[in-house]
């Protein structure tokens, strides 16, 4: 199956902007309101393009109201913002999805994660369908081949973790028609115990295979230390999600203020908490100023 142009696409537009000038593009979990707008505030101070992304829980739970708040704050923002659902698996969260576009609310692009298939035969296969349907509602999808350890947030916990094999990409990609690549290169969901062991070479390989044609995105960015983005960017990656690097200092700081403040006053520090953040990465990421002007 051969993706569409999905001409005019918010996140492939600002993903093949990244790709072509270098830079990684920040695609930030939100789980409330408060996060949204903190989000969006923190890129357009930094004039930064970003990415807004919801988890299948936030969706289930905040359903088309949500939703359009979050549609509607980044597509209105001075900045090129496009938003993302993250890690749909469970057939009920990428219906909703698709109920949800067919009444004209509908995400930028949505991931349909089938990565806990045992081969990549079955991956096709449980992925293909889904992203057929959206490519007729106008809806580019990531995908990941391989499989990363962990979970977070509602997701599926994963123990038995699977590397990417670049000379399958191709076939691969092919078989889902699928426009963007989350490949595992030994990056996990959550916590690393370790020392993360990032196969850099996997990358390289996959930039040279589908550079201009399929961006990278770099899943499993939990404390991660800077050395590593910047590797990771230069070697071909262009969408970075993160969750818990701005969440936890936003909920930290909620839950702190609101002992001695008032809730006006304490969601206005946890937001400024959670943006600081994101600005952080903006700049480390080399996405600051990118914007159109």
């Amino acid at each position: 199956m051969v993706a569409p142009n999905f001409f005019g696409n918010r996140t492939l537009d600002i993903l093949s902007k990244a790709e072509r000038e270098g830079y990684g593009v920040l695609a930030q979990v939100c789980y409330d309101a408060g996060m949204a707008i903190a989000f969006v505030q923190a890129a357009e101070r930094c004039r930064s393009p970003a990415i807004l992304m919801l988890f299948p829980i936030t969706l289930a739970y905040g359903k088309g109201p949500f939703l359009r708040f979050c549609l509607d704050l980044a597509h209105q923002a001075s900045v090129p913002i496009a938003v993302h659902l993250d890690h749909a698996t469970d057939p009920e969260h990428i219906e909703l999805a698709f109920s949800l576009a067919e009444q004209g609310i509908a995400f930028d692009s949505i991931m349909v994660d089938a990565s806990h298939a045992e081969t990549d035969e079955e991956n096709i296969n449980l992925a293909r369908p889904y992203i057929g349907r959206a490519y007729k509602l106008g809806i580019p999808v990531e995908v990941e081949l391989g499989r990363l350890e962990g979970g977070e947030a509602g997701l599926r916990m994963i123990s038995d973790a699977k590397l990417t094999d670049p000379e399958k990409a191709e076939v691969y990609m092919e078989g889902t028609g699928a426009s963007i690549l989350a490949p595992s290169i030994g990056n996990l969901h959550g916590t690393y115990l370790n020392p993360p062991n990032f196969r850099q070479h996997i990358l390289v390989k996959l930039y040279k295979a589908f550079k201009g044609r399929i961006p990278l995105c770099l899943h499993g960015t939990d404390g991660l230390p800077d050395e590593i983005f910047v590797q990771c960017i230069r070697n071909g990656v262009s969408k970075i999600n993160m969750n818990s690097w701005a969440r936890d200092p936003y909920a930290k700081t909620l839950r702190e203020h609101l002992s001695t403040k008032s809730f006006p006053e304490a969601q206005e520090a946890a937001t400024e908490a959670f943006a600081s953040v994101c600005e952080r990465f903006f700049i480390l990421f080399g996405s600051a100023g990118k914007a159109p002007t």
